[in-house]
């Protein structure tokens, strides 16, 4: 919406009836409902009603701020309590406004695909560290879902030809919808997008570094059943051999696809770095490292081909 959309002007002074409640009294009625639906602390639900109410408003952080004491019309009042009361039910924010902040953009999200999270900047900031400016490098982004990771490295090193796989048509539609985001946003890319099964239609030895979040929580999973992962697509979320199987066939596949000497790096659990890392060490790969999230917990691993 556009900023101020179903803001009253300051000098209406109609009576206080529930259709002219501000705009805080909103938020504090809608922090409560998320707190109680939700179990959280009532400043993350705050926080959360905040987020909601600037997707309404189309006001940033500081015009919500000051238009605190200002009655919201009673289609854009509806409209929050009804986005609140989604959320208290466990819809994520992310889906609810229909976008989420990852590295230095913003990238559009919808139901069918992973939201994006903080923990991957992790991964995106080491593909970066192998990927010198100004090189010509191919990268591939497996399992690319809103095209998050894939779309944020072709901005840092546009010299780099990026394409990027996945297997869900709904994330192949939605990164294309993201590559044009990322253009409106003032940061024009090109990552080539195809449908697919992992390396599987890869040539040998024509890649210098993948990257890739793949499924990797097991079915079993008591996770699974709590917070926004109730609402994300279990096939972007679930492997079998207890979450490693597609790791299993990424190294398989990576090892003949990769050039001698490019990487290849995996997020996962906090629980599996050692035996990504041994998968990754008993295909051959070198030079096997694992580095921390941002609550300093094993996310990401990576290994060398060798050459």
């Amino acid at each position: 919406m556009t900023p101020d959309a179903g803001i009253r002007p300051r000098e209406y002074r109609g009576d206080q009836s529930k259709n002219d409640a501000t705009i805080d009294s909103i938020l504090r009625d809608g922090a409560d409902r998320i707190a109680a639906g939700r179990g959280c602390e009532r400043s993350e639900a705050l926080f959360e009603a905040r987020l909601l109410a600037q997707h309404v408003t189309g006001l940033d952080t500081t015009g919500l701020m000051l238009a605190g004491d200002r009655p919201l019309a009673a289609e854009s009042r509806a409209a929050l309590e009804g986005l609140c009361a989604r959320r208290a039910a466990g819809e994520p924010v992310a889906y609810l406004v229909g976008e989420r902040g990852f590295w230095r953009h913003r990238f559009r999200t919808a139901p069918g695909v992973l939201i994006p999270r903080p923990d991957t900047e992790v991964l995106v900031e080491w593909a970066l560290e192998r990927l010198p400016e100004g090189a010509l490098r191919r990268v591939l982004d497996l399992g690319t879902g809103t095209g998050a990771i894939g779309l944020s490295i072709a901005a840092e090193r546009p010299m780099a030809e990026v394409h990027a796989v996945d297997r869900s048509p709904t994330a192949i539609r939605l990164a294309a919808s993201n590559r044009v985001f990322m253009t409106e946003q003032g940061s024009p890319v090109s990552m080539g997008l195809w449908q697919g099964d992992w390396l599987s239609a890869v040539a040998p030895g024509s890649i210098d570094l993948v990257v890739s979040n793949p499924p990797y929580i097991a079915a079993d999973d008591p996770h699974l059943g709590r917070g926004d992962v109730r609402h994300e697509p279990v096939e972007a979320l679930v492997a079998e051999e207890a979450g490693l199987a597609d790791y299993r066939r990424i190294v398989e596949q990576a090892r003949q696809a990769l050039n001698p000497g490019g990487w290849l790096l995996f997020e996962h659990g906090h629980e599996q770095a050692e035996a990504v890392a041994a998968l990754l060490a008993q295909a051959g790969f070198e030079a096997v490292e694992t580095r921390l999230d941002l609550a300093g917990r094993p996310r990401v691993t990576a290994g060398r081909c060798p050459g």
